[in-house]
């Protein structure tokens, strides 16, 4: 069953109101360069003879000691006016010399008249050294580095024990703690002393060996009586109570990493643990504080049994450190209630903490003074986006069938924060305790909202997020008081203040639904063109984030309203419970014209305003116009098809694809954006097709040359642009249908099909498939050629190992092999049991496989069936119960039409085949609604009637009685 996924990124939230993003590690790397040397000898002092090196204890030579301490020199000086790139080639030609880690590590151990930051150079350098090289370097080199390392534990210089650290953790990752028994003691017997230096340098490299390798401590070593973590554990919880902070930090930071993996020394020291982590709470020090959050909140997610003896104590304490004056430390702490909704532990337990939650959610909910997203909104459209500015972006290749796409709500800042935790706890709240919450949470809001004063603007844009963040949670508390709240925001579209006019457009988008549903009777209908032509003036607006939060906002509505549309106004009778479960039902696309009828009348001022963004926004905010442009595309369809829209639309497009160049990654949205105009006016784009798909054709080809030869072809590889060109071809086949063939046969498209096809990376072969299925429909015969390998290449995406890698792949192939199935009939017979093969499997363990790809098997299956149905009824008593059921699941549509033509087709050819699975039969012909096709309705009769004469002495009247009431009822209509 075949349908794209949205390109569009909506500017809801992922709990709210605020992108959940990944955090940065916080240990630093060395930033150096990475670029090829030249041909170049090294000096003789480096080159030792390797037999001495082995045999004898390793001594550097003075002028390579000397050289390589200057360009390290020269390389960190900032006053330097040595070429950069050049010292890197230097000291990179060096290192294919074998004794050159030794130098490092000299360097950094023992050059005392150096300065700390050049050992400290030579000891990131050693580190980035060694992920390369250190399994290939002599076992006497690699033990002369690890001597060197563990005198640098106990430096005097804290850069330097830190360095040391990082090292050690690196070379454990590569060579193991059995390979380096000496570690293990080294590490006890610092922890052991009493010299801070020394315990310190120690507990720095264990909580950097638990924070990248923790499951080597929980490990038997060769040699050890015990595991190390169970000689460590005990330490590191000593430490708890140590009077330095920085051993209190690292110790406990250290323990949290075995959270996850619960090692049986923590699982049973489990008492002692939180009893650490009680005394840790009120730490003087807020890292130690955070580390404590951080704690619970991981606790929460994975071992809630624990804490729940003390669940109370700890939720008063979470209360008390979400108001600490460290934000950070508020911050960790706030993510314990998202965890322990998301747990989906019993609400009773939090529910009579929630009078003094919510008001303290609210309050951090207050942009802070430092927060950057006031520097900024200071920022005006008109000034150029900085590449630091641009995010990555992440094109969605085309699921075919999917109606389970995960769209991430992402909001216009992606910094996470307390302002944007606190939205998402809030969110999470809303949807686990729904109107409960509004007693508590509504006065708060209104009395935000009606403080006056320029001073007052981040409380009012606090109320203004909280009601976003509630618009789903407490969407039934909220529902008579929509209309009037919905009519207080739209004024703040036109507030003074930027980020008040941002977070208005976001709050308005979260109510589309009500929006959109209001357009039945006149106030509605205000309400909605009053709320459509706010977000229009604000696409305009001069300050870049309200242009992006009104340009989302409008995505987000023509969303809904391609979805739901007139829903309401046609199901005015619908109790309201049953209506919002009717919006969020993704197969509504029947209200797609009522949509297009809605938007018409104002399609030329839409249009006009998107445009006039378009000429007005930098780089950044130019990729959500595209993203506008193709959802419009998409909600109204052939309604653009008129020379007054396209004289609008198409010339500012056109000449943005003029201006940039195949390799320009700006090209992605246009190529999206031209994508969904392409699928939206149909035969109307052949005007504009042939330079269009002459240009993705170039693009695949360039690149498919780069990939094999990036400095001849004079462009770096990125399969992005693969993908996208695929995809742009795929909306060209759908909107142009046959009238593509004479683009497809002057072209060497189908062998760079192919190629794609077999390609190595998942997305280039999902989108590849997905154009395979679409030509398949509209010129099959320019496939011929290659028929074979197209079968074969697809087919092998279907072999269990291939479905678990990429199931969108295995997908859009499987739905490929149905469509080229019912076009060249006989000729897919080769591969016809190879396939059957395949997809019995799947529907066999249907369960916790994706629901598109069942449905997409159930069709194939029936569609080779009906196309070869003498290779496929022999086997069909093997696959007929799963089949039926997944049969039972489907919509009515085509497709389901070929399936059932595949049924009847089995079993004239092999009736005793089904007689075991009849009752799971008789549920799948029940599950239609109508069967719009005379001739298949005539089948399904046909076969319903032979089984009921085949079953004689009462078998067939047995069968019936085994039916549900409503499905006997529903299969009256076959007169059986």
């Amino acid at each position: 069953m075949k349908q794209s996924e949205g390109l569009h990124t909506k500017i809801t939230q992922k709990h709210n109101g605020a992108s959940i993003i990944e955090r940065p590690k916080e240990r630093g790397t060395s930033n150096h360069l990475h670029q090829t040397p030249p041909p170049r000898r090294p000096p003789r002092s480096l080159l030792i003879p390797v037999a001495m090196a082995a045999t004898a204890t390793w001594q550097p030579q003075e002028q390579g000691f000397k050289e390589i301490c200057g360009l390290l020199e020269q390389q960190i000086s900032h006053s330097s006016s040595a070429d950069k790139a050049q010292i890197w080639q230097h000291l990179q030609h060096y290192s294919q010399f074998p004794d050159f880690n030794n130098y490092l590590a000299f360097i950094f151990s023992r050059a005392e008249g150096t300065s700390v930051e050049v050992r400290q150079a030579a000891g990131l350098y050693l580190k980035n050294n060694l992920r390369s090289t250190y399994k290939s370097l002599l076992p006497a080199y690699q033990q002369y580095v690890k001597s060197e390392l563990l005198p640098c534990l106990g430096a005097a210089d804290r850069h330097i024990r830190s360095t040391a650290g990082t090292i050690i953790s690196v070379v454990v990752q590569l060579g193991g703690v059995s390979g380096w028994p000496e570690l293990l003691q080294a590490l006890v017997t610092c922890l052991d002393s009493n010299d801070l230096s020394h315990m310190e340098g120690a507990m720095d490299a264990l909580s950097k060996i638990c924070e990248d390798i923790p499951q080597v401590l929980d490990a038997e070593v060769p040699g050890l009586a015990e595991r190390p973590i169970n000689i460590f554990l005990p330490r590191l919880f000593r430490f708890f109570q140590s009077p330095h902070a920085s051993l209190r930090k690292l110790s406990l930071g250290s323990v949290n990493q075995y959270i996850m993996l619960m090692p049986t020394a923590l699982y049973v020291s489990m008492d002692q643990y939180l009893q650490g982590l009680f005394i840790l709470s009120n730490d003087p020090n807020s890292e130690v504080r955070k580390l404590v959050c951080a704690a619970f909140v991981q606790l929460i997610e994975v071992r809630p049994s624990f804490l729940e003896p003390h669940l109370r104590n700890v939720i008063e304490y979470m209360l008390q450190v979400n108001k600490d004056t460290d934000d950070e430390v508020a911050l960790e702490a706030c993510e314990f209630w998202s965890a322990y909704c998301d747990a989906q532990l019993p609400p009773e337990n939090l529910r009579e903490f929630l009078p003094r939650l919510i008001p303290i959610l609210l309050s951090n909910m207050a942009y802070a003074d430092d927060d950057e997203s006031l520097v900024e909104a200071e920022e005006e459209g008109s000034q150029p986006d900085r590449d630091q500015d641009l995010k990555p972006r992440f094109h969605v290749s085309r699921f075919h069938g999917s109606d389970e796409i995960d769209d991430d709500d992402d909001d216009v800042v992606n910094t996470w924060n307390l302002r944007k935790c606190s939205a998402a706890a809030l969110d999470i709240l809303s949807n686990v305790f729904g109107d409960e919450i509004l007693p508590t949470l509504m006065p708060i809001v209104q009395a935000k909202l009606s403080t006056g004063g320029d001073d007052a603007w981040k409380e009012r844009e606090a109320a203004v997020l909280a009601l976003g963040a509630i618009g789903e949670g407490c969407i039934n508390g909220l529902y008579p008081h929509l209309a009037e709240i919905v009519a207080f925001l739209i004024p703040l579209l036109d507030d003074k203040f930027p980020l008040i006019r941002s977070i208005s457009c976001w709050t308005l988008s979260r109510f589309s639904k009500f929006i959109v549903q209001g357009i039945g009777h006149p106030k509605g209908y205000d309400q909605f063109d009053s709320v459509l032509m706010g977000l229009l003036r604000r696409i305009l607006d001069d300050n870049k984030r309200v242009q992006e939060a009104a340009c989302s906002a409008f995505a987000t509505l023509e969303e809904v309203l391609t979805t739901i549309s007139v829903c309401f106004r046609l199901m005015n009778h619908i109790q309201l419970s049953n209506l919002l479960n009717f919006m969020y039902d993704p197969h509504l696309v029947y209200f797609k014209q009522e949509a297009a009828e809605e938007l018409a009348p104002r399609l030329e001022i839409i249009l006009k305003h998107l445009m006039l963004a378009f000429g007005k926004y930098q780089r950044r905010n130019l990729r959500i116009v595209y993203d506008a442009i193709g959802t419009l595309a998409e909600a109204v369809g052939g309604e653009l098809n008129q020379p007054v829209y396209l004289d609008i639309l198409m010339p500012p497009l056109i000449e943005k694809w003029q201006q940039l160049s195949n390799s320009d990654k700006d090209l992605f949205p246009l190529l999206e954006c031209f994508t969904s105009i392409a699928h939206a006016l149909g035969t109307g784009f052949s005007q504009f097709a042939e330079p269009v798909f002459k240009r993705c054709i170039n693009i695949i080809q360039t690149q498919q040359f780069a990939k094999a030869d990036p400095v001849a072809a004079g462009v770096q590889y990125d399969k992005e642009f693969i993908v996208c060109s695929l995809d742009l071809l795929s909306g060209l086949a759908e909107g142009l249908g046959s009238g593509i063939e004479s683009l497809v046969s002057q072209c060497s498209l189908r062998d760079l099909l192919l190629h794609c096809c077999v390609d190595d990376a998942p997305d280039v072969r999902q989108s590849a498939f997905a154009l395979l299925g679409d030509l398949a429909r509209v010129c099959p015969i320019h496939l011929h050629p290659r028929l074979s390998e197209f079968l074969e290449a697809a087919a092998k995406q279907l072999e269990i190992s291939k479905v678990k890698e990429a199931i969108s792949v295995a997908n859009n192939a499987c739905w490929a092999i149905g469509e080229l199935a019912v076009k060249v009939r006989q000729e897919v017979s080769p591969i016809v049991l190879t396939v059957i093969s395949c997809l019995v499997p799947i529907l066999q363990h249907a369960e916790g496989l994706n629901k598109s790809l069942i449905e997409n098997s159930a069709i194939t299956l029936g569609r080779l069936a009906w196309v070869c149905p003498e290779l496929v009824s022999p086997h069909m008593e093997h696959f007929m119960q799963p089949w039926c059921t997944a049969l039972s699941m489907i919509r009515d549509d085509v497709e389901k039409e070929d399936a059932f033509r595949g049924l009847c087709a089995m079993v004239k050819a092999n009736p005793s085949g089904a007689l075991s699975s009849l009752v799971n039969m008789c549920t799948a012909i029940a599950s239609w609604h109508e069967i719009r096709s005379e001739d298949l309705h005539n089948e399904v009769c046909q076969v319903l009637h032979g089984y009921k004469q085949m079953l004689r002495n009462g078998a067939w009247d047995q069968c019936m009685s085994a039916l549900e009431p409503p499905i006997k009822e529903k299969l009256s209509k076959y007169q059986v």
